[in-house]
C-alpha cells in the first residue's frame, strides 16, 4: 500500500499495496487491522512529519507530540518511510498502481486562494502559507524573507492560521527564542517593526473560524492590547443563545472582551502595551494600493458589507461603501486549494479535490485518498487523523471482499529501480534520524529543541548524497 503525503506518501499491503498521506497524517493501517500490510510512505520533502513540523506553529510544541506517535509507526519492519520523491513527478501514479495492491493520496492542499483583486501582485503581499512556511523552515519559502519594515500589517481572513500569523508577528522574540523557529525567521522578527495587527473578515463575530483557544491565546499576549468595536457585537447576545456550545463559548469571550470594563490590572496592562491587535468585521478586500511609486503595498481598500441569510447559508454582500486601510504589509489566509498531482488522477478544479467516494476515487479501483484532498480544506490535524482512519476502514473493507488486485505486487522494488534509473535518491528513516540529530545538535548552544534545516542540497550532503 502506498500513501502520499504533503510530498507524497505510499503504503501497500502484503505483496505490495500503495497509497500517500498528507497534513503529517499516516494512515491507520496497523498490524493489529491486517497482520501482512506493508505500508511505504513517500514524501516530496527529505524529512517526514509533513504538516505537523511546517504548519504548527512553533510555540505550540504540544501540538508536535503526535510526531512520536508517527516516529513509531515508522519504525515498524513493515512501514517504510521514502523520502524526496515526488509523486507526479519522479515516479507516476500509475507506476505506483503497478506496483503496489492500492494506492492512498493524501497530499493535503499545496495552494492557496487567490485574493483574485488588483495590487495581489505588489511588493508585500504574500500568502499567510508561504509566511507560515517561511518561519517553519519550509525549504520553498525561505527565500521570502518579509519586509517588516512597516507599522501596521493586515491579515485577509479570520481562522486559526490568521491568528497564528499575528501571534507570530506580535509575541516578544525572547518569548521565541526557545521553540524551532528558524533562526533566519528570528532574526528578521527581532528587526520587525509591526506594532499593529487588524485581521480583516468579511463576515461578522459569529462567523469566525477560528477557536476559542487561539482566540485567549491572543487575548493573553504579552505586551499586546485587543481592539475589538463595541458596534459590532450589538445584539450579540441574543443571538448566541441557540448557537452549538463551541460557538457560543467562543462569541461569548468576543463580547466580553469587547464590551465588558477591564479591571485596574488589566486595563493597566493594556495601557502599556507597545503593540495591538485588532479584528475588523464586515470588510471584504477589493484593491491593494501601491505606494506612490508603485513599488510597495501601501495600504488596502475594503469593500464594507453587510450579512444576508441565516445560518449557514448567511453571505456578505457589498454594500456599496469602501474604506482604506493604511499598511505595509498584507497577508492572505482566504483559504487553501488542493492540486492535481497526476494526469490519470481524476480531479475536480472547482472544489480542489478529487472526486470519491467514502474515499474512494471515483472510476479507479484500488486508488484512493483522504485528508483535505478527498473533502476540501477544513478542519485541524485531529480531524485529518480521523478522516485517514476512515479511508483506511474502507481499502481494508476493499481487501476483505476482494476488490483489490489479486496475486503479488512487487511494491517498492519495482519503483527503487524506476528511481535510480532516473537518478532519485529516496530518503529513508533511518536517514530522517541523522538529520534529527544534527538539527538538535545545532539547537542545543541555543538552547532550542532544534534549529531547522532548511536547505535541501546541505541535507543531502549530511547524508553523503
Amino acid at each position: 500500500m502506498v500513501f502520499l503525503g504533503l510530498g507524497i506518501a505510499l503504503c501497500h499491503l502484503p505483496p505490495g499495496l500503495a497509497g500517500p498521506c498528507c497534513n503529517g497524517t499516516i494512515l491507520e493501517i496497523r498490524p493489529k487491522h491486517h497482520n501482512q500490510a506493508q505500508v511505504d510512505i513517500y514524501e516530496k520533502q527529505l524529512v517526514p512529519f509533513g504538516l505537523v513540523r511546517f504548519g504548527v506553529a512553533p510555540d505550540h510544541p504540544e501540538v508536535k507530540n503526535v510526531i512520536n506517535t508517527f516516529t513509531q509507526t515508522a519504525h515498524s519492519e513493515r512501514c517504510a518511510f521514502r523520502g524526496n520523491v515526488a509523486v507526479g513527478r519522479d515516479v507516476t501514479v500509475s507506476e505506483l498502481r503497478e506496483a503496489y495492491h492500492a494506492v492512498v493520496l493524501s497530499y493535503g492542499a499545496e495552494d492557496h486562494q487567490a485574493l483574485g483583486i488588483p495590487g495581489e501582485e505588489l511588493p508585500g503581499v504574500c500568502s499567510a502559507r508561504a509566511f507560515v512556511g517561511w518561519y517553519n523552515g519550509l525549504p520553498e519559502n525561505q527565500a521570502l524573507a518579509p519586509d517588516l519594515s512597516c507599522d501596521t500589517a493586515v491579515i485577509l481572513g479570520q481562522g486559526n492560521v490568521a491568528l497564528d500569523v499575528a501571534r507570530i508577528l506580535l509575541t516578544p522574540p525572547e518569548h521565541l527564542e526557545k521553540t524551532d523557529i528558524t533562526e533566519a525567521a528570528l532574526g528578521l522578527l527581532r528587526q520587525s517593526q509591526v506594532k499593529t495587527v487588524w485581521i480583516v473578515g468579511r463576515r461578522g463575530p459569529l462567523q469566525v473560524a477560528f477557536t476559542i483557544k487561539e482566540l485567549r491565546e491572543m487575548i493573553q499576549l504579552p505586551g499586546t492590547r485587543t481592539i475589538l468595536d463595541p458596534a459590532d457585537f450589538l445584539g450579540l447576545q441574543d443571538r448566541i443563545k441557540e448557537v452549538p456550545r463551541p460557538r457560543k463559548r467562543l462569541s461569548e469571550l468576543l463580547l466580553r472582551t469587547a464590551i465588558e470594563k477591564l479591571g485596574p490590572e488589566e486595563a493597566s496592562r493594556q495601557a502599556s502595551a507597545s503593540r495591538a491587535w485588532g479584528l475588523r468585521f464586515f470588510r471584504s478586500p477589493q484593491q491593494v494600493l501601491p505606494s506612490p511609486d508603485g513599488q510597495q503595498a501601501a495600504g488596502i481598500r475594503l469593500a464594507v458589507t453587510r450579512l444576508e441569510g441565516v445560518g449557514e447559508a448567511t453571505r456578505a454582500v457589498p454594500t456599496g461603501e469602501t474604506e482604506d486601510l493604511p499598511c505595509g504589509l498584507v497577508l492572505s489566509s482566504v483559504g487553501y486549494k488542493s492540486l492535481p498531482i497526476d494526469p490519470s488522477v481524476p480531479f475536480d478544479p472547482k472544489l480542489g479535490v478529487i472526486p470519491n467516494t467514502e474515499g474512494r476515487v471515483v472510476d479507479v479501483p484500488g486508488l484512493y485518498c483522504s485528508g483535505w484532498v478527498k473533502r476540501g480544506p477544513t478542519g485541524v490535524i485531529a480531524t485529518t487523523m480521523t478522516d485517514s482512519f476512515l479511508t483506511s476502514e474502507v481499502l481494508l473493507q476493499d481487501l476483505k471482499a476482494g476488490l483489490l488486485p489479486s496475486g503479488p505486487r512487487p511494491g517498492y522494488t519495482a519503483i527503487q529501480a524506476l528511481l535510480s534509473s532516473r537518478g532519485i535518491r529516496p530518503v529513508s528513516f533511518s536517514d530522517w534520524e541523522k538529520l534529527d540529530a544534527e538539527e538538535v545538535s545545532r539547537g542545543q548552544g541555543a538552547g532550542k529543541p532544534r534549529e531547522k534545516l532548511v536547505d535541501s542540497q546541505e541535507m543531502l550532503r549530511l547524508l553523503g548524497c
